[in-house]
């Protein structure tokens, strides 16, 4: 078959085995996911040999030092695949939840009911672990799975891949459920795009140009964050001590996530006893400052910030540094340059708080803790399959109950509409 016939028949598959996987029960699909995990350990020696074909290629096609790195399985890596394995099969089961109940005036009692979402296509890039996790959080909320990896893994996400189907074979479930698209032409991933009837939604997981070219073409709906340009405020009455372990949290900890700070906002009556002093602490951990005029009045030597560093997710340690006036000031550039990915306040100051809470527009909003926070397994759902910063259906980290949708039910005694 050419690269579309065979694209087609994954999706077919996928469409008839997401019905089957829909009404099997939370046992069943968790006794497949602690074996799952169990066979991932039990073939470490695989697909470590897997993967080095992918590390080898990697590096003759000159794949950054930090790219690699994250294409990698070693022995950590894969026995951290199994445990978010177990750690799925570990959490509450969404499908079938009752989310309300309420009676009508003719007596009927009508409800809205958890049910998967049918097929999801997943388009990722680099990581391999991606595919384990991806299909876990798919096979637990009932959605049958079509992984389409990236070229620099295609080894390792096909030996992933052989052994959640083989495990799905041996215990009844229905393989299919979870495809792999076995080729790195761009073609796959074209024609994946169109197959409405098929699929349901397209979660693209990488850098901004592969989110931006699924959305371009994708005639399924799709979830998508472009870039996480995330903000602190650092309101008048802030405790500074608190804003100082904050921001440094937030920055330095792991700066090339999506969740990293990217913009600190500060109050201009506090600015001059926090600038100097952050400034200080985030130089020494290695952080480039880029800053408007009034912070460079204040910390001299600091890199005069151009429009584009507000906009700007550096994925680096590189933060942009803006004086604001008020509360208001901080609300109007959070709208006017951010991603709606994630915004803190530092503040003691009640009111404010409520404010920033309710007038901030992003998926994640928090007060006094870092932006790094904003991750579904920090944030209680256990694991995640991404983050949304659009609105429909989901927004934020994207757990078990994301991958789902609702259907009414309706209980009767014999009504009949007038």
């Amino acid at each position: 078959m050419d690269i579309r016939e065979t694209v087609l028949e994954i999706a077919k598959n996928a469409r008839r085995a997401s019905f089957i996987l829909a009404n099997v029960s939370t046992d069943a699909k968790d006794k497949a996911l602690r074996e799952i995990a169990i066979q991932l350990i039990h073939h470490e020696d695989y697909l470590i040999e897997e993967n080095e074909k992918d590390v080898e290629y990697a590096r003759r096609k000159g794949l950054s030092k930090a790219m690699i790195e994250r294409l990698t399985l070693d022995e950590k890596a894969i026995r951290a695949m199994a445990q978010g394995l177990e750690e799925v099969a570990a959490l509450p089961d969404p499908v079938g939840k009752i989310t309300s109940m309420w009676r009508r005036p003719n007596g009927l009692l009508v409800g809205r009911m958890r049910i998967p979402l049918g097929v999801i296509g997943i388009i990722y890039e680099s990581r391999p672990n991606v595919t384990a996790d991806a299909a876990a959080l798919c096979l637990k909320s009932g959605n049958a799975v079509i992984l389409r990896g990236g070229s620099e893994a295609i080894n390792s996400n096909r030996g992933i891949s052989l052994i959640l189907r083989g495990v799905l074979r041996l215990q009844g479930l229905p393989e299919d459920a979870v495809q792999f698209i076995p080729t790195v032409e761009r073609e796959a991933v074209n024609v994946m795009l169109e197959l409405e009837e098929y699929i349901d939604l397209i979660i693209p997981r990488g850098g901004e140009e592969l989110i931006r070219a699924v959305v371009s073409q994708s005639r399924i709906p799709v979830i998508k964050h472009y870039k996480g340009v995330c903000h602190i405020f650092v309101d008048e009455s802030a405790d500074l001590e608190m804003a100082y372990a904050i921001c440094m949290n937030a920055k330095t900890q792991r700066p090339g996530v999506c969740n990293a700070m990217e913009t600190l906002l500060v109050h201009k009556n506090v600015a001059g006893s926090f600038l100097p002093e952050m400034a200080a602490r985030l130089r020494k951990a290695g952080v480039t400052l880029r800053g408007c005029e009034k912070t460079r009045a204040i910390v001299p030597d600091v890199e005069a910030a151009k429009e584009e560093d507000w906009y700007a997710e550096y994925l680096d340690l590189i933060l942009a540094v803006r004086v604001v006036e008020n509360l208001d000031e901080a609300v109007a550039h959070i709208e006017k340059y951010g991603s709606l990915h994630t915004e803190s306040i530092i503040t003691r100051d009640y009111t404010n708080s409520q404010r920033f809470l309710a007038e901030v527009n992003s998926s994640t909003v928090l007060v006094n803790a870092s932006t790094r926070f904003s991750d579904g397994f920090q944030l209680g759902l256990g694991a995640e399959i991404g983050i949304s910063t659009t609105k429909l259906h989901a927004f934020g980290p994207m757990g078990l109950e994301e991958l789902t949708t609702t259907k009414f039910i309706v209980y009767g005694n014999g009504q009949v509409r007038t």
